[in-house]
């Protein structure tokens, strides 16, 4: 057992003996790891500090989204939301002796993450899931929450970001991919802001959103078919609803063989979240889900090319040439779903009609 990991663990136990610390998840932002201990298990993650530097900032949101939650009657909530487990000194992080910040959450168990999509039930459970927790969070004013990623998911600060980049000494070769996502980014940039507009223009407004709701931070009970909890709470924060609905399709309807967008499976998720949903949806909130089910995919593949740019700094890579990768399939994904659009629009159209 990693005698640091050990420690930092120790500080969330009392009196019991730790018998296994284990890595936990595929994420590419925290170290996360399983602790088991004598008599509890729990999660354990490390939070980065190049993503979120105010760990207090991050730990308070997740406590209000917890109060906030538990003060409903049990028959309301249908979704567990992970507790916090405070130090034995009653913080709601650690710092070990590099300055790092570790905090310990509540294991969610028997569950367990998917990372591809079986079945059509499987589909329905993810749309209901994801509005299940906005409509939990939709009494939530976004003003008691900390902007802990200020300029997430805002795709104009993210073109910016490239554009400044471009003007600094590259630290990659200028091959033919490096000219494809250039030349795909040129092409679309004029529809990067269309999200911000509508919400500038109070056609959108500011919710309390999940942040990152990709396929596996839903969590199934194990041998059905049911969306026990939804976790990655770190990027709950004020935002649009659109944000986590283009980033909750763009994970579970991306096709990774082909780089297409499953039409079918995203009519499934929406028909079930929009049933979920509810009056909290309104007639301008469908108006720019075609919009968003697009622009995400390009945002994150935005993301993706300037991380490689700067040298691969945000996202964890296994290899340098990684995050460019990734930039050429969320492209061919947003190709895919271009394509398509005049089914998304007719389909969205039924949808509101329901």
């Amino acid at each position: 057992m990693n005698a640091t990991l050990a420690h930092v663990a120790g500080q969330f136990v009392a009196g019991q003996a730790l018998q296994a610390i284990t890595p936990l998840g595929n994420g590419l932002i925290n170290d996360t790891f399983l602790v088991k201990a004598a008599a509890d298990s729990f999660v354990l993650q490390r939070i980065n500090p190049h993503v979120f530097p105010d760990p207090q900032q991050v730990m308070h949101n997740l406590d209000q989204l917890g109060q906030h939650i538990q003060q409903k009657s049990a028959g309301v909530v249908q979704l567990k939301i992970p507790a916090i487990i405070p130090t034995l000194g009653g913080q709601p992080f650690f710092r070990d002796e590099n300055r790092q910040a570790w905090r310990a959450l509540q294991l969610i168990s028997p569950a367990e993450s998917r990372e591809r999509i079986q079945n059509v039930d499987e589909a329905a459970q993810i749309g209901f899931a994801l509005a299940h927790f906005h409509r939990l969070c939709s009494d939530l004013s976004p003003n008691l929450l900390y902007d802990t990623l200020p300029g997430f998911h805002i795709t104009p600060d993210y073109y910016h970001q490239y554009q400044l980049l471009l003007e600094k000494p590259l630290l990659v070769s200028i091959d033919s991919a490096f000219r494809q996502c250039q030349a795909y980014i040129e092409a679309h940039f004029a529809k990067i802001d269309v999200l911000e507009q509508a919400r500038q223009n109070g056609q959108l407004r500011e919710r309390v959103i999940h942040g990152d709701p990709k396929l596996n931070n839903f969590l199934f009970r194990p041998d059905t078919d049911r969306v026990i909890s939804l976790i990655d709470l770190d990027t709950v924060k004020p935002g649009l609803v659109h944000y986590d609905i283009g980033d909750c399709l763009r994970s579970c309807c991306h096709d990774k063989k082909n780089n297409h967008f499953d039409l079918e499976r995203c009519q499934l998720i929406l028909k079930s979240y929009l049933q979920e949903a509810g009056s909290f949806f309104n007639a301008n909130d469908y108006d720019y889900l075609y919009h968003a089910i697009w622009l995400i995919p390009f945002e994150l593949g935005l993301r993706f090319f300037n991380d490689y740019l700067a040298g691969n700094v945000y996202f964890k890579v296994c290899e340098p040439q990684q995050n460019l990768k990734r930039t050429l399939a969320q492209f061919a994904l947003c190709g895919s779903i271009h394509q398509q659009q005049q089914a998304l629009l007719a389909s969205i159209k039924r949808l509101q009609q329901l």
